[in-house]
């Protein structure tokens, strides 16, 4: 396996420190906009710090594969250009939305991708 991605090592190693037995880190991106912190992808689950809740909290949720229903890209523009021109994306679990904004579209289509690998 490739060496794994990331923003900023602090993050790299918050995930880090709650793997499971055997489970390898694909990336970590920072996430920019309101509510969320980061997101990891293992082999396993998609990770994400959510800083949304009240009081200064905030949560580490882990969303295995098996559970996202599908994953999007997300835009205010019209698809008139690439169809990865923006730096978001949605992912569906349930009746929850998750929305993660990045600095630059690589890493949305980077996290769309193995999302996408992993749930089809």
């Amino acid at each position: 396996m490739a060496s794994p991605t990331y923003d900023r090592r602090e993050q790299f190693q918050q995930i880090q420190s709650g793997l499971l037995a055997g489970e390898q880190i694909i990336a970590v991106y920072d996430a920019i906009g309101a509510g969320t912190g980061f997101i990891g992808l293992t082999d396993r689950r998609v990770i994400i710090q959510d800083r949304s809740f009240v009081g200064k909290k905030y949560a580490i949720t882990s969303i295995p594969y098996s559970k996202i229903t599908s994953v999007s890209v997300v835009s205010n523009k019209s698809w008139g250009g690439s169809f990865f021109s923006t730096g978001a994306i949605a992912i569906h679990v349930g009746t929850h939305t998750y929305e993660v904004e990045f600095r630059g579209a690589q890493k949305s289509h980077h996290v769309h991708n193995v999302i996408l690998h992993h749930i089809s």
